[in-house]
Protein backbone atom coordinates (compact mmCIF):
# COMPACT_ATOMS: atom_id res chain seq x y z
CA UNK A 1 0.00 0.00 0.00
CA UNK A 2 1.45 3.65 -0.90
CA UNK A 3 2.41 5.25 2.14
CA UNK A 4 1.31 9.12 0.82
CA UNK A 5 -0.91 10.04 -2.41
CA UNK A 6 1.82 11.84 -3.50
CA UNK A 7 4.36 9.21 -4.11
CA UNK A 8 3.98 5.35 -5.17
CA UNK A 9 5.54 2.66 -4.07
CA UNK A 10 9.29 1.36 -5.42
CA UNK A 11 6.93 -0.66 -8.28
CA UNK A 12 4.78 2.26 -9.15
CA UNK A 13 1.43 1.35 -6.92
CA UNK A 14 -0.72 3.94 -5.40
CA UNK A 15 -2.78 1.35 -3.43
CA UNK A 16 -3.97 -1.39 -5.75
CA UNK A 17 -3.75 0.43 -8.83
CA UNK A 18 -0.43 1.41 -11.17
CA UNK A 19 2.77 -1.06 -11.91
CA UNK A 20 3.70 -1.74 -15.56
CA UNK A 21 2.32 -4.11 -17.66
CA UNK A 22 4.77 -3.99 -20.97
CA UNK A 23 5.36 -5.88 -23.69
CA UNK A 24 9.32 -7.26 -23.12
CA UNK A 25 10.34 -5.16 -26.26
CA UNK A 26 9.47 -2.15 -24.25
CA UNK A 27 11.03 -3.05 -20.87
CA UNK A 28 14.44 -1.40 -21.95
CA UNK A 29 13.00 1.68 -22.73
CA UNK A 30 10.53 2.02 -19.69
CA UNK A 31 13.56 0.46 -17.11
CA UNK A 32 15.77 3.31 -18.21
CA UNK A 33 13.77 5.47 -17.78
CA UNK A 34 12.64 4.27 -14.43
CA UNK A 35 16.12 4.07 -13.41
CA UNK A 36 17.17 7.61 -14.45
CA UNK A 37 14.30 10.24 -14.00
CA UNK A 38 14.59 10.95 -10.64
CA UNK A 39 18.23 11.59 -10.73
CA UNK A 40 17.79 13.59 -13.57
CA UNK A 41 15.00 16.00 -12.47
CA UNK A 42 17.57 15.92 -9.18
CA UNK A 43 20.41 18.11 -11.32
CA UNK A 44 21.42 20.88 -10.61
CA UNK A 45 21.40 21.81 -14.54
CA UNK A 46 18.50 20.09 -15.57
CA UNK A 47 16.31 22.25 -12.96
CA UNK A 48 17.95 25.29 -13.76
CA UNK A 49 16.80 24.75 -17.50
CA UNK A 50 13.25 23.21 -17.02
CA UNK A 51 12.60 26.73 -14.25
CA UNK A 52 14.17 28.96 -17.61
CA UNK A 53 11.85 27.23 -20.00
CA UNK A 54 8.95 27.20 -17.69
CA UNK A 55 9.25 31.03 -16.93
CA UNK A 56 10.49 32.40 -20.10
CA UNK A 57 9.00 30.28 -22.74
CA UNK A 58 5.45 28.87 -21.30
CA UNK A 59 5.05 32.03 -19.16
CA UNK A 60 4.97 30.82 -15.97
CA UNK A 61 3.67 30.98 -13.26
CA UNK A 62 0.33 31.68 -14.63
CA UNK A 63 -1.94 34.08 -12.55
CA UNK A 64 -4.45 32.89 -10.20
CA UNK A 65 -7.59 35.69 -10.54
CA UNK A 66 -10.48 35.98 -8.56
CA UNK A 67 -13.36 35.38 -10.11
CA UNK A 68 -15.75 38.13 -8.49
CA UNK A 69 -19.06 37.41 -10.40
CA UNK A 70 -18.80 33.85 -10.72
CA UNK A 71 -18.05 33.73 -6.69
CA UNK A 72 -21.43 36.33 -6.16
CA UNK A 73 -23.85 33.93 -8.56
CA UNK A 74 -22.53 30.68 -6.35
CA UNK A 75 -22.05 32.72 -3.03
CA UNK A 76 -18.50 31.14 -2.71
CA UNK A 77 -14.86 32.74 -3.39
CA UNK A 78 -13.68 31.36 -6.76
CA UNK A 79 -10.30 31.71 -7.82
CA UNK A 80 -9.13 30.23 -11.53
CA UNK A 81 -6.02 29.14 -12.05
CA UNK A 82 -4.95 30.15 -15.25
CA UNK A 83 -3.51 27.67 -17.21
CA UNK A 84 -5.09 28.81 -20.20
CA UNK A 85 -2.59 31.71 -19.97
CA UNK A 86 -0.07 28.97 -20.89
CA UNK A 87 2.39 29.14 -23.97
CA UNK A 88 0.22 26.92 -26.35
CA UNK A 89 -3.37 27.29 -24.41
CA UNK A 90 -3.24 24.89 -21.52
CA UNK A 91 -1.51 22.85 -18.85
CA UNK A 92 0.03 20.22 -21.32
CA UNK A 93 3.27 22.36 -22.31
CA UNK A 94 4.48 22.01 -18.39
CA UNK A 95 4.84 18.34 -19.10
CA UNK A 96 6.44 18.47 -22.07
CA UNK A 97 8.93 20.55 -21.53
CA UNK A 98 10.23 18.48 -19.17
CA UNK A 99 9.92 15.23 -20.68
CA UNK A 100 12.37 17.04 -24.37
CA UNK A 101 14.97 17.17 -21.48
CA UNK A 102 14.82 14.07 -20.46
CA UNK A 103 15.00 12.95 -23.64
CA UNK A 104 17.71 14.74 -25.00
CA UNK A 105 19.77 13.69 -21.86
CA UNK A 106 18.65 9.78 -22.73
CA UNK A 107 19.69 10.45 -26.06
CA UNK A 108 16.76 9.67 -27.67
CA UNK A 109 16.13 11.82 -30.86
CA UNK A 110 12.80 10.92 -32.49
CA UNK A 111 9.99 11.81 -30.36
CA UNK A 112 6.15 10.73 -30.52
CA UNK A 113 3.12 11.53 -28.59
CA UNK A 114 -0.60 10.65 -28.22
CA UNK A 115 -3.44 13.40 -28.02
CA UNK A 116 -7.17 13.64 -27.97
CA UNK A 117 -8.31 17.77 -28.00
CA UNK A 118 -5.21 18.02 -29.52
CA UNK A 119 -3.24 20.39 -26.91
CA UNK A 120 -1.06 17.53 -25.73
CA UNK A 121 -0.07 17.43 -29.07
CA UNK A 122 0.55 20.91 -29.97
CA UNK A 123 2.41 21.30 -26.88
CA UNK A 124 4.70 17.98 -28.09
CA UNK A 125 5.24 19.54 -31.25
CA UNK A 126 6.30 22.81 -29.68
CA UNK A 127 8.69 21.45 -27.85
CA UNK A 128 10.30 19.49 -30.22
CA UNK A 129 10.15 22.32 -32.58
CA UNK A 130 12.17 24.04 -30.07
CA UNK A 131 14.59 21.19 -30.01
CA UNK A 132 15.06 20.32 -33.33
CA UNK A 133 13.97 16.89 -32.82
CA UNK A 134 11.26 14.71 -35.31
CA UNK A 135 7.87 14.75 -34.05
CA UNK A 136 5.03 12.35 -34.80
CA UNK A 137 1.82 12.34 -33.09
CA UNK A 138 -1.29 10.24 -33.64
CA UNK A 139 -4.35 11.05 -33.06
CA UNK A 140 -7.61 9.31 -33.79
CA UNK A 141 -9.53 10.25 -36.55
CA UNK A 142 -12.48 11.59 -35.02
CA UNK A 143 -10.83 14.22 -33.02
CA UNK A 144 -8.71 15.28 -35.84
CA UNK A 145 -12.21 15.85 -37.36
CA UNK A 146 -13.35 17.83 -34.29
CA UNK A 147 -9.95 19.18 -33.38
CA UNK A 148 -9.01 20.81 -36.97
CA UNK A 149 -7.32 23.81 -35.43
CA UNK A 150 -5.03 22.16 -33.40
CA UNK A 151 -4.49 19.53 -36.39
CA UNK A 152 -3.12 22.50 -38.47
CA UNK A 153 -1.44 23.48 -35.29
CA UNK A 154 1.01 20.25 -35.18
CA UNK A 155 1.46 20.78 -38.45
CA UNK A 156 2.79 24.21 -38.98
CA UNK A 157 5.12 23.61 -36.13
CA UNK A 158 6.68 20.50 -37.83
CA UNK A 159 4.85 17.34 -36.47
CA UNK A 160 3.66 14.51 -38.43
CA UNK A 161 0.17 14.16 -37.16
CA UNK A 162 -0.69 10.03 -37.86
CA UNK A 163 -4.69 9.09 -37.64
CA UNK A 164 -5.71 6.03 -35.85
CA UNK A 165 -8.03 4.37 -37.80
CA UNK A 166 -9.20 1.76 -35.49
CA UNK A 167 -11.88 1.13 -32.48
CA UNK A 168 -13.24 4.66 -31.47
CA UNK A 169 -11.05 6.15 -33.32
CA UNK A 170 -10.07 8.95 -30.56
CA UNK A 171 -7.71 9.07 -27.42
CA UNK A 172 -7.35 5.02 -26.56
CA UNK A 173 -6.76 3.98 -30.15
CA UNK A 174 -4.22 6.95 -30.53
CA UNK A 175 -2.59 5.80 -28.06
CA UNK A 176 -2.28 2.12 -28.81
CA UNK A 177 -1.08 3.23 -31.62
CA UNK A 178 1.81 5.46 -30.19
CA UNK A 179 2.68 2.26 -28.40
CA UNK A 180 2.86 0.54 -31.52
CA UNK A 181 5.34 2.40 -32.41
CA UNK A 182 7.77 2.75 -29.49
CA UNK A 183 7.95 -1.18 -29.76
CA UNK A 184 8.90 -0.71 -33.16
CA UNK A 185 11.47 2.03 -32.83
CA UNK A 186 12.57 1.21 -29.24
CA UNK A 187 16.01 2.76 -29.54
CA UNK A 188 15.86 6.31 -30.55
CA UNK A 189 12.54 7.09 -29.73
CA UNK A 190 10.98 8.31 -26.54
CA UNK A 191 7.12 8.33 -25.90
CA UNK A 192 6.03 11.31 -24.42
CA UNK A 193 2.78 10.71 -22.93
CA UNK A 194 0.53 13.09 -21.68
CA UNK A 195 -1.02 12.48 -18.95
CA UNK A 196 -0.87 10.51 -15.82
CA UNK A 197 -1.48 7.26 -17.31
CA UNK A 198 0.62 4.37 -18.54
CA UNK A 199 3.06 2.33 -17.03
CA UNK A 200 5.27 3.16 -14.07
CA UNK A 201 7.16 5.93 -14.05
CA UNK A 202 5.50 8.03 -16.43
CA UNK A 203 2.18 8.45 -13.70
CA UNK A 204 4.49 9.92 -11.05
CA UNK A 205 6.72 11.47 -13.94
CA UNK A 206 3.48 13.22 -15.17
CA UNK A 207 2.34 14.82 -11.78
CA UNK A 208 5.64 15.54 -10.93
CA UNK A 209 5.97 17.92 -13.88
CA UNK A 210 2.18 19.27 -13.35
CA UNK A 211 3.00 19.76 -9.76
CA UNK A 212 4.01 23.30 -10.07
CA UNK A 213 -0.08 24.23 -10.63
CA UNK A 214 0.14 23.12 -6.89
CA UNK A 215 2.92 24.86 -6.23
CA UNK A 216 2.25 28.21 -7.25
CA UNK A 217 -1.41 28.18 -5.72
CA UNK A 218 -0.06 27.59 -2.73
CA UNK A 219 1.75 30.64 -2.43
CA UNK A 220 -1.19 32.55 -4.65
CA UNK A 221 -3.46 31.67 -2.26
CA UNK A 222 -1.30 32.90 0.59
CA UNK A 223 -0.61 36.35 -0.84
CA UNK A 224 -4.70 36.67 -1.66
CA UNK A 225 -6.37 35.15 1.37
CA UNK A 226 -3.88 34.53 3.88
CA UNK A 227 -3.44 31.29 3.49
CA UNK A 228 -2.04 28.62 1.65
CA UNK A 229 -4.90 26.00 1.97
CA UNK A 230 -8.33 26.37 0.38
CA UNK A 231 -11.14 24.50 1.33
CA UNK A 232 -11.57 22.88 -2.14
CA UNK A 233 -9.71 22.40 -5.33
CA UNK A 234 -11.56 21.80 -8.48
CA UNK A 235 -10.55 20.18 -11.52
CA UNK A 236 -11.62 17.90 -14.46
CA UNK A 237 -10.15 14.49 -15.23
CA UNK A 238 -10.26 12.24 -18.51
CA UNK A 239 -6.61 10.93 -18.25
CA UNK A 240 -5.84 13.40 -15.33
CA UNK A 241 -2.71 15.55 -15.49
CA UNK A 242 -4.11 18.57 -15.07
CA UNK A 243 -5.72 17.20 -12.06
CA UNK A 244 -3.11 15.33 -10.56
CA UNK A 245 -0.98 19.12 -10.83
CA UNK A 246 -3.57 21.00 -8.99
CA UNK A 247 -4.12 18.44 -6.45
CA UNK A 248 -0.38 17.26 -5.94
CA UNK A 249 0.87 19.28 -3.10
CA UNK A 250 -2.72 19.10 -1.35
CA UNK A 251 -2.95 15.44 -1.87
CA UNK A 252 -1.39 15.20 2.41
CA UNK A 253 -3.78 17.85 3.76
CA UNK A 254 -6.85 16.29 4.64
CA UNK A 255 -8.49 19.56 4.88
CA UNK A 256 -8.37 20.50 1.62
CA UNK A 257 -11.43 18.62 -0.47
CA UNK A 258 -10.20 17.80 -4.20
CA UNK A 259 -12.86 17.49 -6.44
CA UNK A 260 -12.22 16.11 -9.46
CA UNK A 261 -15.23 16.04 -12.37
CA UNK A 262 -15.05 13.33 -15.31
CA UNK A 263 -17.38 13.73 -18.87
CA UNK A 264 -20.68 11.94 -18.31
CA UNK A 265 -21.75 12.61 -22.05
CA UNK A 266 -25.03 11.63 -22.80
CA UNK A 267 -25.79 10.48 -18.99
CA UNK A 268 -23.54 7.94 -16.79
CA UNK A 269 -26.20 5.27 -17.37
CA UNK A 270 -26.59 5.99 -21.10
CA UNK A 271 -23.94 3.97 -22.96
CA UNK A 272 -22.84 7.28 -24.12
CA UNK A 273 -20.52 8.05 -20.83
CA UNK A 274 -16.87 8.45 -19.69
CA UNK A 275 -17.04 8.19 -15.76
CA UNK A 276 -14.99 5.96 -15.22
CA UNK A 277 -15.26 6.68 -11.25
CA UNK A 278 -18.45 5.45 -11.62
CA UNK A 279 -18.75 2.84 -14.41
CA UNK A 280 -14.95 1.40 -13.82
CA UNK A 281 -14.07 -1.62 -12.43
CA UNK A 282 -10.27 -2.79 -11.95
CA UNK A 283 -8.38 -3.69 -14.93
CA UNK A 284 -5.13 -3.25 -17.26
CA UNK A 285 -4.91 -0.41 -19.67
CA UNK A 286 -2.12 1.20 -21.85
CA UNK A 287 0.31 -0.55 -19.33
CA UNK A 288 -0.88 0.36 -15.94
CA UNK A 289 -3.81 -1.18 -13.42
CA UNK A 290 -6.34 1.30 -12.71
CA UNK A 291 -10.16 1.88 -12.95
CA UNK A 292 -11.29 0.88 -16.93
CA UNK A 293 -14.48 1.06 -18.25
CA UNK A 294 -15.22 -2.75 -19.44
CA UNK A 295 -17.60 -5.20 -20.01
CA UNK A 296 -18.52 -8.49 -18.19
CA UNK A 297 -15.64 -10.07 -20.80
CA UNK A 298 -13.16 -7.76 -19.48
CA UNK A 299 -13.73 -6.05 -22.88
CA UNK A 300 -13.07 -1.80 -23.26
CA UNK A 301 -16.26 -0.19 -23.35
CA UNK A 302 -15.88 2.45 -25.81
CA UNK A 303 -16.12 5.71 -23.87
CA UNK A 304 -18.55 9.23 -25.31
CA UNK A 305 -17.69 12.62 -24.41
CA UNK A 306 -18.06 15.66 -26.70
CA UNK A 307 -15.16 16.96 -25.48
CA UNK A 308 -12.17 15.44 -27.08
CA UNK A 309 -9.70 15.45 -24.04
CA UNK A 310 -12.20 13.30 -21.87
CA UNK A 311 -13.47 10.26 -23.82
CA UNK A 312 -10.56 8.04 -22.19
CA UNK A 313 -12.10 4.51 -20.67
CA UNK A 314 -9.67 4.81 -17.72
CA UNK A 315 -8.03 7.16 -15.38
CA UNK A 316 -4.47 7.86 -14.34
CA UNK A 317 -3.68 5.31 -11.35
CA UNK A 318 -3.46 7.84 -8.75
CA UNK A 319 -7.01 9.35 -9.36
CA UNK A 320 -8.03 5.62 -9.71
CA UNK A 321 -6.38 5.69 -6.01
CA UNK A 322 -7.84 8.60 -5.14
CA UNK A 323 -11.29 7.71 -5.98
CA UNK A 324 -11.37 4.29 -4.13
CA UNK A 325 -10.28 5.11 -0.91
CA UNK A 326 -12.34 8.29 -1.27
CA UNK A 327 -9.28 11.07 -0.85
CA UNK A 328 -11.03 12.97 -4.18
CA UNK A 329 -14.49 13.27 -4.48
CA UNK A 330 -15.77 12.44 -7.82
CA UNK A 331 -18.48 14.22 -10.16
CA UNK A 332 -19.96 13.43 -13.51
CA UNK A 333 -20.94 16.39 -15.65
CA UNK A 334 -23.16 15.82 -18.93
CA UNK A 335 -22.25 17.97 -22.64
CA UNK A 336 -25.02 19.41 -21.80
CA UNK A 337 -24.08 21.66 -18.40
CA UNK A 338 -20.58 21.71 -19.36
CA UNK A 339 -21.75 23.83 -22.77
CA UNK A 340 -23.60 26.16 -20.50
CA UNK A 341 -21.00 26.81 -18.33
CA UNK A 342 -18.70 27.81 -21.46
CA UNK A 343 -21.76 30.43 -21.73
CA UNK A 344 -21.20 31.29 -18.12
CA UNK A 345 -17.68 31.84 -17.44
CA UNK A 346 -17.50 33.67 -20.78
CA UNK A 347 -20.42 36.24 -20.06
CA UNK A 348 -19.64 36.49 -16.54
CA UNK A 349 -15.27 36.66 -16.54
CA UNK A 350 -14.76 37.37 -19.59
CA UNK A 351 -13.05 33.88 -20.19
CA UNK A 352 -14.02 31.59 -22.56
CA UNK A 353 -13.06 28.28 -21.56
CA UNK A 354 -11.94 24.67 -22.88
CA UNK A 355 -14.84 22.16 -23.22
CA UNK A 356 -12.76 19.93 -20.92
CA UNK A 357 -12.46 22.87 -18.41
CA UNK A 358 -16.07 23.75 -18.92
CA UNK A 359 -16.95 20.33 -16.95
CA UNK A 360 -15.51 21.54 -13.85
CA UNK A 361 -17.00 25.05 -14.27
CA UNK A 362 -20.31 23.19 -14.22
CA UNK A 363 -19.86 21.20 -11.08
CA UNK A 364 -19.26 24.67 -9.08
CA UNK A 365 -23.15 24.30 -7.69
CA UNK A 366 -22.32 20.81 -6.68
CA UNK A 367 -19.69 21.58 -4.22
CA UNK A 368 -21.64 22.80 -0.90
CA UNK A 369 -19.18 25.57 -0.67
CA UNK A 370 -20.46 28.34 1.71
CA UNK A 371 -19.65 31.98 1.47
CA UNK A 372 -16.29 32.37 3.79
CA UNK A 373 -15.24 28.70 1.69
CA UNK A 374 -11.98 29.77 -1.02
CA UNK A 375 -12.74 27.20 -3.93
CA UNK A 376 -9.93 27.16 -6.78
CA UNK A 377 -10.50 25.59 -10.25
CA UNK A 378 -7.85 24.68 -12.29
CA UNK A 379 -8.55 26.97 -15.52
CA UNK A 380 -6.89 24.03 -17.81
CA UNK A 381 -7.32 25.24 -20.92
CA UNK A 382 -8.53 27.89 -23.25
CA UNK A 383 -11.61 27.71 -25.87
CA UNK A 384 -10.23 28.74 -29.09
CA UNK A 385 -9.74 24.82 -30.29
CA UNK A 386 -13.15 24.07 -29.05
CA UNK A 387 -14.93 27.59 -31.28
CA UNK A 388 -16.19 24.67 -34.41
CA UNK A 389 -17.55 22.77 -31.38
CA UNK A 390 -19.36 25.81 -29.91
CA UNK A 391 -20.44 26.81 -33.03
CA UNK A 392 -22.23 23.77 -34.10
CA UNK A 393 -24.01 23.49 -30.08
CA UNK A 394 -24.91 27.49 -29.92
CA UNK A 395 -28.73 26.38 -29.13
CA UNK A 396 -27.14 24.34 -26.20
CA UNK A 397 -25.05 27.10 -25.01
CA UNK A 398 -27.06 30.50 -25.53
Amino acid sequence: MSTTYQKPTERGYYGQFGGAFIPEMLYPNVEELRHNYLDIMAEPAFQEEYQQLLRDYVGRPTPLFEAKRLSEKYNTRIFLKREDLCHTGAHKVNNTVGQILLAKRLGKTRIIAETGAGQHGVATATVCALMGMQCIVYMGEIDMERQKPNVYRMRLLGAEVRAAMSGSRTLKDATNEAIRDWISNPVDTHYIIGSVVGPHPYPDLVARLQAVISEEMRKQLLEKTGSELPQYVVACVGGGSNAAGAFYHFLEEPSVKLVAVEAAGHGVNSGHSAATSVLGKPGIIHGSRTLLMQDEDGQITEPYSLSAGLDYPGIGPLHAFLADSGRARFISIEDEPALKAVAECSRLEGIIPALETAHALAALGQLGAGPDDVVVVNLSGRGDKDLETYIKYADAIM
